[in-house]
């Protein structure tokens, strides 16, 4: 059960510098599906005015020449970064001609996989990389299911803080302590990670066209319109990406430490799979996908959380890691908020903040095996019936009502929401978590209730119900005041993004077999030498 002791937080509050605190850094991945003026998926190229996705910083795509990724830098604070977001997204839009991004994290009039247009890179060996991991993403698992949008929260506590806390609790070496408490974190998270798709599930309903038969074991909303009547996000849930066939690949990713971690996933991306070998690599002087092993590569291992490094160009995330440690951790598992242009609103934000400060600085035991199935039956229990009253979860191998441990989850966070609020001066934090606690008293109060009592007042299918937010969106940012100093910065991307972009292709000097020979090398050699 997750709990948090209140010692480290009034050491912290006693010993810290509130400065160093305040230097806590954050950034947002923002996925949105640009779609046509019938509100299929759009087939057009990544807009140009928008720049080259290989290369643009904070504007690309994800799975599909048609899924738009929009990044922030990290940034000082959540409002920080809902500001970035904003003027990155009203940029966007109004560069983009006869289309719009879609308001939710489900897609709508789906005219099968082959219709979904694969992200496109260019021809420098990085770009068809990027291209043929994702082809090998589409043989491998269905290309439907890998155009869900979501939202990422990165979380980061200032370099200057780790010397900081080591001397705090009488710890010699602050880069470990750094990487321990960020994977305890990341433990931490996921055990109580069934939290926020209940707080802010927002994805119940799907379009009868996301199946390519048009039948699903899920219920019936209308003629158009496939739902659950408690459902969070089916996005988390078994219709939308995860490994599904771990088990039976063998991919078992380890959490006990940084080096573990990283060495399980560089055996996942050198380990053949003689599932993906059926597929083929390199067909009829076509590749199907980048390698047969258990992973592509790292990327392709679906988790809510993940601890992360900065990369170097061309560098093996897991190396990164174990060169490097944990600079900062990935929250994966938010659905786009329909109801907000952004996609996320700053309260998400600020209560998110709190519960993964929290859970760094509470006790993390090593996950067991049982333990990780709790996690993902959880999840999916949540997923699916996260509304039912009276559920039930597992939790260390006895059954807890929702409403209770979320209670738990909120008394351990609150103190952490107390300590912000002291250090920002306001009461932001507190009415965060008081605004989630509410959300756990009264279930009509989720997005995810809200959207199914919405469509059923109105008489919409999910496709109208998204339509009408994605058109009110589309207003919004159209309308919304950009400053031109911004509009110029934009402007210097997108042009530096063509250049970078021709560099890379007029510069590579060796074939497409010998780069990837020479990328995945990396994981070799990092293995024999772990």
């Amino acid at each position: 059960m997750f709990t948090l002791t209140g010692e480290r937080l009034a050491r912290l509050r006693e010993a810290m510098s509130p400065e160093v605190i305040r230097q806590t850094r954050m950034g947002l991945e923002k996925e949105s599906l640009r779609v046509a003026r019938d509100g299929g998926i759009a087939t057009t190229p990544h807009p140009r005015a928008w720049g080259a996705a290989l290369t643009h910083p904070w504007i690309t795509t994800d799975y599909s020449e048609a899924l738009a990724e929009f990044i922030t830098p990290p940034l000082a604070s959540s409002g920080a970064a809902l500001d970035f977001l904003a003027d990155l997204q009203s940029y966007a839009y109004r560069r983009l001609e006869g289309e719009f991004l879609w308001a939710t994290s489900m897609p709508c009039i789906l005219a099968g996989g082959q219709s979904i247009p694969i992200a496109e890179y260019g021809d420098s060996n990085l770009g068809r990389m990027k291209h043929v991991y994702r082809v090998g993403l589409g043989w491998r698992y269905g290309r439907v299911m890998q155009v869900i949008a979501g939202v990422h929260f990165n979380w980061s506590l200032s370099e200057s803080f780790w010397p900081a806390y080591a001397q705090l609790l009488g710890e010699p070496d602050a880069d470990a302590l750094r990487n321990d408490a960020y994977m305890g974190m990341v433990r931490n998270l996921q055990r109580i990670g069934w939290i926020v798709p209940y707080l802010f599930g927002a994805s119940p309903a799907v379009c009868k066209s996301f199946f390519a038969d048009g039948t699903s074991h899920l219920s019936v909303f209308d003629e158009d319109t496939f739902f659950e009547p408690y459902a969070t996000s089916l996005r988390m849930g078994d219709i939308g990406y995860q490994n599904k066939k771990e088990d039976g690949l063998g991919i078992h990713v380890c959490y006990r430490d940084v080096a573990t971690y990283a060495q399980s996933l560089l055996y996942a991306v050198t380990t053949p799979a003689e599932a993906w070998e059926r597929i083929g690599v390199k067909v009829d002087g076509e590749y199907r996908q980048l390698n047969a092993n258990l992973l592509q590569i790292e990327n392709e291992y679906y988790n809510t959380v993940r601890p992360k490094q900065v990369l170097g160009r061309m560098e093996v995330p897991a190396v990164a890691l174990l060169q490097r440690g944990v600079r900062y951790v990935e929250l994966r598992s938010l659905d786009v908020n329909a109801y907000h242009p952004l996609g996320v609103d700053e309260t998400q934000l600020r209560f998110l903040e709190a519960l993964m400060f929290a859970c760094l600085l509470a006790d993390s035991p090593g996950l067991s095996g049982d333990e990780l199935l709790e996690i993902n039956e959880n999840i999916l229990r949540v997923a699916h019936r996260g509304r039912e009253p009276g559920l039930k979860l597992r939790c260390c191998g006895d059954p807890v009502r929702l409403y209770d441990w979320g209670q738990r989850i909120m008394d351990a966070v609150m103190p952490v929401a107390e300590f912000l609020d002291r250090l920002h001066g306001d009461h932001r934090y507190e009415d965060a978590v008081d605004d989630q606690l509410r959300k756990l008293m009264h279930v009509d109060l989720t997005p995810s209730a809200r959207m199914l009592d919405e469509m059923g007042e109105r008489g919409e299918s999910f496709y109208q119900f998204a339509r009408r937010l994605s058109t009110a969106h589309h207003r919004y940012f159209r309308e919304r005041a950009l400053a031109p100093e911004r509009v110029d910065e934009f402007d210097r991307l997108v042009e530096q993004s063509f250049a970078d972009q021709a560099s890379l292709e007029t510069t590579d000097d060796r074939d497409f077999d010998s780069f990837l020979a020479e990328y995945f090398a990396q994981t070799y050699q990092a293995l024999e030498t772990a």
